[in-house]
């Protein structure tokens, strides 16, 4: 399997899936910019839609969007990890959160990305994106270590990479201490520190 990525972008949480798991795979880079690869190809004659993640199965077939592939390599090689199975009330919840955070999360930061957004547009985003971290801070705050509880999951891999971009953005996450001890627990597992080592190479 091919992982197309661009470092920090949400195509990380697909590639700590893949370390987590253990599975083979390589990463191609993507310049987001040019929409050109590392080896130069053209990025948009691989994937129209322009943007990572993407990931070229060893059939040839190409998946997009991160929970989709997240969920197809748990579901295909590990039945049960990261996520319970597909069908129970389990994986609903897992799948709840991971909508939550692809629409009300990971969508509205995005805009905090935009040199051209304006100070009213980012005050707006800001204000949003606060009432929307409250959610998972108060989920936190009865000592789970994890979301759904004592064990890691997809959505709270794809969070993780979400909160890191306070880093890049000038996001302030210091009225949310559960989540910054959160993203603590999980920035120390081994695949998480190797995935972050193989992107910044």
């Amino acid at each position: 399997m091919k992982l197309y990525y661009s470092p920090s972008s949400c195509s990380l949480a697909p590639h700590i899936v893949l370390r987590e798991l253990d599975l083979p795979f390589t990463l191609e880079r993507v310049d987001a910019a040019s929409k050109r690869t590392e080896t130069g190809a053209d990025y948009l004659a691989i994937n129209p839609k322009g943007y990572v993640p993407a990931l070229l199965l060893d059939s040839g077939e190409l998946l997009t969007e991160g929970p989709a592939i997240t969920q197809y390599l748990v579901d295909t090689y590990a039945p049960g990890s990261l996520a319970p199975l597909s069908g129970t009330i389990e994986r609903a919840r897992v799948n709840s959160h991971l909508t939550y955070i692809s629409t009300e999360l990971h969508k509205p930061f995005s805009a905090l990305f935009n040199p051209a957004l304006t100070a009213d547009a980012r005050a707006m985003t800001i204000a949003y994106l606060n009432r929307r971290f409250d959610l998972p801070e108060q989920l936190l705050s009865d000592g789970r270590a994890f979301l759904t509880g004592a064990d890691l999951t997809l959505a709270d891999v794809y969070l993780f990479v979400i909160q890191r971009w306070e880093a890049f953005t000038g996001f302030d996450l210091s009225p949310f201490p559960n989540l910054i001890a959160y993203a603590e627990r999980i920035s120390a597992r081994t695949s998480v520190q190797q995935a972050l080592l193989a992107e910044a190479e």
